[in-house]
């Protein structure tokens, strides 16, 4: 067993790059097998949720080759199974990108229902919808979802909520059917944007990503031979900005789209601290004092994203008086307050509303990352803490960040990994 040792108090300061985006890279991987050809992509990021996607594929004939450190030849010329294992694809929540991939490509797909962090209900029902309304039959059983159809017809889909996952696998399905597919109260996410980028650069025809309704013709095949690479990773880049804010440090930001930030950065303003944004590339966050309390709302792109909330929950629990979080995405999103709390904080958390009345200091101490976004939290309390803090469950973590402690220690933190 592994575990993360941090040694604070550390006020952060320096550069930082921001790796290739996680949420893009694990729906660009699946998206490759529509392509009857090899795909190149670049800038992708070193995590376990990568390695895992990676195996995935390789069962399913896919041939991979790793051309450098971040970069990636996939090989989807050959499909030789339309089954994922649910043993892999049990390890995180965008296997199921594998479904309208696989469908797409082979009008048939088997593959054993997702996992990842314990957040909440992940209902499919609207990612069957838009197979469905594609001509797909469906069916749910013994931990997997299994889809099928004779011929794949365009057409349209309203989804009832605005869902990230759902909005991919619709494109996904639709990129090789029969004639027009329109997709209603879409997701506008950056690595939506990113994956129709991909898409239409190995010769899809989709318009209107970004949007609340995308519009995909369908084509014969997809067939080009191209090199792609993956948006930066924007919650990674949140991550740091405030990680600046907790510790009243000084961190740029390299390697990032300032526009994908904007909420963040509002709400970074709004506590007091500083922002540079440096040609729509990079960003600079210094803070010289105590956070001011602030509110937020966590919603669908372009408002303040979920996966920054436990993070930017740090902040709020050593800011001056009481912050509230509302959180409407997920319903267990609050299980890191019990671990802020065992470090000192005073939080207090009513089923999707948490309030943080802010402490002046947080003490170092045991704690356990609930989920991927909870352990980059949890990090950012340690170095802000004062004595030593042990993170344990750091998988979670490894599942979103690439060499996270190397990162904060170019920054100054006293981190390291050890085994137990």
């Amino acid at each position: 067993m592994e575990k993360i040792v941090i040694e604070g108090k550390t006020r952060l300061k320096g550069t930082v790059e921001i790796s290739g985006a996680k949420n893009a890279a694990v729906a660009i991987l699946p998206a490759t097998i529509l392509v009857n050809g090899i795909s190149t992509i670049e800038n992708v990021p070193n995590i376990s949720d990568i390695e895992t996607y990676c195996e995935i594929l390789k069962t399913l004939g896919v041939k991979i080759k790793k051309l450098a450190e971040h970069t990636l030849e996939i090989d989807t010329r050959n499909i030789e199974s339309v089954e994922a294992p649910l043993d892999l694809t049990s390890k995180f929540r965008a296997s199921y990108y594998l479904t309208g991939a696989l469908l797409g490509r082979c009008k048939h797909a088997i593959v054993g229902m997702p996992g990842g962090c314990k957040l909440g209900a992940r209902p499919m029902d609207q990612h069957i919808k838009a197979f469905e309304a594609l001509g797909a039959t469906t069916d749910t059983e013994q931990g997997k979802i299994e889809v099928k159809a004779k011929r794949l017809i365009g057409n349209s889909i309203y989804l009832d909520i605005v869902s990230v996952g759902a909005t991919i696998n619709a494109m996904l399905v639709s990129v090789l059917a029969e004639g027009i597919t329109t997709i209603e109260n879409a997701a506008k996410e950056p690595h939506i944007v990113d994956l129709a980028n991909f898409l239409n650069k190995m010769g899809a025809n989709i318009v209107g990503a970004g949007t609340d309704r995308i519009r995909v013709q369908g084509v014969k095949e997809l067939k080009k031979n191209e090199t792609y690479s993956v948006v930066p990773d924007q919650i990674e880049a949140g991550t740091f900005m405030l990680a600046a804010v907790a510790t009243r440090g000084d961190i740029t930001i390299k390697n990032c789209i300032t526009k994908h930030l904007e909420s963040v950065t509002a709400k970074i303003i709004e506590m007091g601290a500083n922002v540079e944004d440096i040609e729509g590339e990079a960003i600079r966050v210094t803070c010289n004092k105590r956070p001011n309390k602030v509110n937020i709302k966590t919603l669908p792109y372009p408002g303040f994203p979920t996966d920054l909330q436990p993070q930017m929950g740090v902040a709020m629990s050593i800011a001056e008086g009481t912050s509230i979080i509302n959180e409407s995405i997920w319903d267990s999103r609050f299980q890191y307050t019990e671990e802020l709390n065992r470090m000192g904080a005073k939080i207090t958390s009513q089923g999707k509303v948490a309030f943080f009345e802010g402490v002046e200091k947080l003490v170092g101490a045991p704690v356990y990352a609930t989920d991927l976004r909870a352990g980059a939290a949890l990090v950012i309390a340690g170095i802000t803490a004062e004595g030593t803090t042990q993170i344990y469950n750091v998988e979670h973590i490894d599942r979103g960040y690439e060499h996270i402690e190397e990162k904060f220690i170019k920054l100054g933190a006293k981190i390291k990994r050890v085994k137990e």
